[in-house]
């Protein structure tokens, strides 16, 4: 075995006392708050006079992408939004000189002191931009604004890389209020974060760490995992931006290289497709890591996400014109159900979220997550 490379210890997420113990940074903790987190995004957004967005049609919404959750949930509400959405949906690092009074710009970050942003957001204040700012209230970041923009600021704190449910309740906000998100009940009154917050909140409670893995879909999800090359392809849009936010995630938590696509480009990839078609992806029950030679590469595990109503198995099909190897498929229509509201958005959720904390269980269990 190669000299520090992490090992699995599998018993440990069996112990939710060893778990605790092993977390003291109160990385698992924090990675269960996202419901919380959706209604304080919520909350703070109103405060910020997002109402004041009701009834208007920009010229264009620009979702700005930065180091950190932004660079995932920008990609995710653009795809939310789709190719149905009624005003162009730019997605840029900072915010294009283009923009000026008629355009509204969304930046989430949590680094209030990211110089390149703040310039970025003052360059776009001077130029009428309607911004949407959420960030710490303090630092260079929020000083940009100069009270121009419309700052929702954090209420509760979570350690880096756990904050995509903000991010993302930022942008379903302003969305919502722009009525960009298509016919539904009033998202004026927060119907739809409430829903998605409820769903998450649920979700930690499937996941937490007294469930054993038959009964956590999270720690499953980490064992399956495990010793993989995760290949995580979305067979619809916004389950391949999740699959890039679960990519992340296992970068962040585990140093885990995943490969995350949507599912009609991944298919073209003949080498994966090479991978895949000439072996089973498992490794060999007796293979003992301390005693045995590490295989040249983990093998591949593909993990199919959906977030739409379809059965994944029958869009794969439909997408590749192929049958596929046997895949895992992380499709949440017994958590969310066919015909709930905003479904897709629950889905979306629910998976970004189940993939945080799974990243989280397989960093604690290679003790990649370092004690705080």
């Amino acid at each position: 075995m190669a000299t520090g490379e992490p090992v699995l210890d599998d018993t440990l997420l069996l112990d939710a006392a060893a778990l605790a113990a092993a977390d003291t940074g109160g990385v698992l903790r924090a990675a269960a708050t996202a419901g919380a987190q959706v209604r304080s995004a919520a909350l703070s957004a109103d405060e910020a006079g997002l109402a004041d967005l009701v009834g208007h049609r920009p010229r264009a919404l620009v979702l700005v992408r930065r180091p950190g959750a932004s660079a995932t949930a920008a990609p995710l509400v653009a795809a939310m939004l789709g190719p149905a959405c009624p005003v162009p949906v730019v997605v840029a690092d900072t915010v294009p000189m283009w923009t000026g009074p008629l355009d509204v710009v969304v930046v989430h970050t949590d680094d209030a002191t990211d110089a390149e942003l703040a310039d970025s957001i003052g360059s776009a204040v001077r130029r009428g931009s309607d911004v949407v700012l959420s960030a710490p209230g303090d630092g260079p970041v929020a000083a940009a604004g100069a009270g121009r923009v419309r700052l929702v600021e954090p209420r509760l704190p979570v350690p880096r890389g756990l904050d995509l449910p903000r991010a993302f309740a930022v942008g379903l906000a302003v969305t919502g209020a722009l009525g960009l998100l298509g016919q539904g009940p009033d998202d004026r009154a927060g119907s739809r974060l409430d829903a998605l917050a409820d769903a998450l909140d649920a979700e930690a409670e499937r996941n937490q760490p007294g469930h054993e893995p038959f009964m956590n879909p999270a720690k499953a999800l980490a064992l399956r995992l495990a010793d993989h090359t995760p290949l995580l392809w979305g067979v619809d849009a916004v389950a391949a931006a999740v699959a890039a936010h679960g990519a992340a995630a296992l970068a962040m938590h585990t140093g885990v290289v995943a490969h995350a696509d949507d599912v009609g480009r991944a298919a073209a990839l003949s080498g994966l497709r090479h991978a895949l078609e000439s072996g089973s992806g498992e490794r060999d029950v007796f293979h003992d890591p301390f005693d045995d030679p590490a295989p040249t590469a983990p093998a591949p595990r593909l993990m199919l996400l959906a977030t739409g109503d379809d059965d994944p198995g029958q869009v794969l099909l439909r997408r590749t014109g192929r049958p596929w190897p046997v895949a895992d498929v992380l499709h949440p229509v017994e958590e969310i159900v066919r015909g709930t509201p905003y479904s897709v958005v629950l889905r979306a959720g629910v998976l970004a979220a189940r993939l945080d904390i799974a990243a989280v269980y397989l960093g604690l269990a290679t003790r990649t997550i370092e004690p705080a």
